[in-house]
């Protein structure tokens, strides 16, 4: 074997090929033997820096300074943004008070920061992104097990169908059997009283013939007349056979009877590496919830309140009106709805912007410095309550019109690209014939809903698969049924819903575990909720109007 293509063999001299390396020059980056050593140095350059091969790269080049090109660049100016100077540059008028940072210390730091960064690439960074690759990879490769999969229950579908419609034929077959055992008996009958009606008349006519032929007195003076009698013929029966009407083929109805595909479902899940993720503080709850203010708003029928600071809290009731007030409870503005009809919800973007949903014009619209600017038009549905999730996109409850369906649609801007209707068996996620479906978004990336028509809370993740139903937690005290009205989450996950016949908030974990009421309060028909971002929760009363400031986390 050649020792110079072995996988096993050992560094050889750059010069002569053959000889084992004992040296390295750290200025040229050449492998030198001991032989070679001379060779080299011997080409009238004084720069060379002959190293043991160990401590190869451990010379650090300098660049030459284009003012002294005599010296090496061994100092960083910090007031020419890090130029690199000479010892003589320091002492020239262009550098004058400067401040000078040596080369070596920060090739050093920087050094450090190559190696973590490297180290990060390869141990973290990189094989995240084989684990991304990995799971798209077998994501496509189940791609048409799931797709047969799919296939295969809508062909069972069939098949139940073909015998639900075969049973059905021969139930109707067999009740035309019945029909037709009536039809004959009662054709049998009147058939069996003409025939016994016709004997008569021939027993008659015998009888007649011996009289005509007979001279004898007594019979034919004592004979009557049964002519009247066999005259009155016996009404004529008509037995219509029975028909069967075929009704037409309603394909659309069919379909929707049959089963529904649910659209293509895409959603963008914030992939983060766990060692870069944001330390956030953990809070726990207060043993007993505090009323920090109450802020009257003198407006009945108060239904939603909505915030991004504690310093302004939008709210609207029964009206057209949408007001702004500081947490003092002074009026800041108000807004009037396009339509002029009340809003079924508002909620505050991340810019601070006021968004509302209009049922009158089955619109989304955002009120940007005292302008209202349509952002979505809904055809065949009515928009209702709405949430702004975590990276902008805006989550939409709607009912269609017929008020039989209800569903969540997800826009970015004003495309739709994500509907949440029907669970994994492809029955409804929510309640039909509902208005009031309150939303949120958890910090987990959860839809979080409370659907007041079914009397629970309905949380799917962020594909819309559902992960669990809340409908109340055993009381002596809340002797109602669980009425969720306004839905909110906090920095620690905690998802609240008021409790609108108990007059209390729930506070559930992410999991949908109960961990406490907040009824402490002396809440009144609490209906919206929301918290801002230190925490604070607030909650509009609906029949006094009033929105309550209250602490719940320490």
């Amino acid at each position: 074997m050649d020792p110079r293509t072995s996988a096993q063999d050992v560094h050889r001299c750059d010069l002569c090929e053959t000889a084992i390396v004992h040296s390295y020059c750290d200025i040229c980056d050449v492998n030198l033997c001991m032989s070679c050593i001379g060779k080299h140095i011997s080409d009238g350059y004084d720069k060379h820096k002959i190293v043991p091969f160990q401590e190869r790269r451990s010379t650090l080049v300098y660049s030459k300074c284009r003012t002294h090109p005599q010296k090496n660049c061994d100092l960083l100016c910090k007031n020419c943004n890090n130029l690199f100077v000479c010892s003589s540059c320091t002492a020239s008028e262009q550098h004058r008070g400067h401040i000078f940072v040596d080369v070596t210390e920060v090739y050093k730091a920087k050094k450090n920061n190559i190696e973590k960064d490297t180290e990060e690439l390869e141990n973290l960074i990189s094989p995240k992104y084989e684990e991304i690759a990995m799971d798209l990879e077998n994501q496509l490769a189940n791609l048409d097990g799931g797709y047969e999969k799919l296939t295969t229950t809508m062909s069972k579908q069939g098949e139940q169908w073909h015998r639900e419609i075969n049973n059905a034929i021969n139930k109707m077959k067999t009740e035309i059997s019945e029909i037709k055992v009536k039809h004959e008996d009662i054709l049998q009958k009147h058939l069996d009283e003409i025939k016994q009606i016709q004997s008569l008349i021939k027993q008659t006519l015998l009888a007649l013939n011996e009289i005509e032929k007979s001279t004898a007195v007594a019979p034919t003076i004592e004979y009557n007349s049964k002519i009247r009698e066999f005259s009155k013929l016996p009404p004529k029966l008509q037995v219509k056979l029975p028909t069967f009407i075929q009704k037409p083929i309603d394909r659309e109805k069919l379909f929707s009877l049959f089963g529904q595909i649910t659209p293509l479902s895409t959603a963008i899940e914030e992939n983060v590496l766990s060692q870069n993720q944001p330390n956030t503080s953990v809070r726990e709850l207060l043993d007993e919830p505090e009323l920090v203010a109450t802020m009257q708003t003198g407006n009945k029928k108060l239904l939603s309140v909505t915030c991004l600071d504690e310093d302004c809290l939008w709210t609207h009731g029964s009206t057209n009106e949408i007001k702004c007030f500081s947490i003092k409870g002074s009026l800041l503005q108000t807004i009037g709805t396009k339509s002029g009809q009340m809003p079924n919800d508002i909620v505050v973007n991340s810019d601070g912007d006021l968004l509302y949903s209009d049922w009158k014009a089955r619109t989304v619209n955002k009120v940007k410095n005292g302008q209202i600017e349509e952002l979505i038009r809904i055809q065949g549905w009515t928009p209702g309550n709405l949430c702004v999730t975590s990276t902008g996109d805006l989550l939409v409850t709607m009912h269609s019109d017929d008020e039989i369906q209800s569903k969540v649609d997800r826009y970015s801007g004003s495309t739709e690209k994500q509907t949440i209707q029907f669970d994994d068996k492809g029955k409804p996620l929510y309640s039909e014939n509902c208005y009031s479906k309150y939303i949120t978004e958890n910090r987990n990336h959860d839809i979080c809903v409370a659907d007041h028509g079914a009397g629970a809370v309905v949380v799917v993740n962020q594909n819309g698969k559902l992960r669990w139903r809340y409908t109340g937690h055993p009381s002596v005290t809340k002797n109602n049924p669980l009425d969720p009205c306004g839905i909110t989450t906090d920095s620690q996950s905690l998802i609240l819903t008021a409790d609108y016949n108990n007059q209390c908030i729930h506070i559930l974990d992410q999991n949908g575990q109960f961990l406490r009421y907040i009824d402490n309060c002396d809440l009144e028909y609490p209906c919206g909720i929301c918290v801002d971002n230190n925490d604070n929760l607030f909650v509009s009363e609906y029949s006094k109007g009033n929105v309550k400031k209250i602490s719940f986390l320490r």
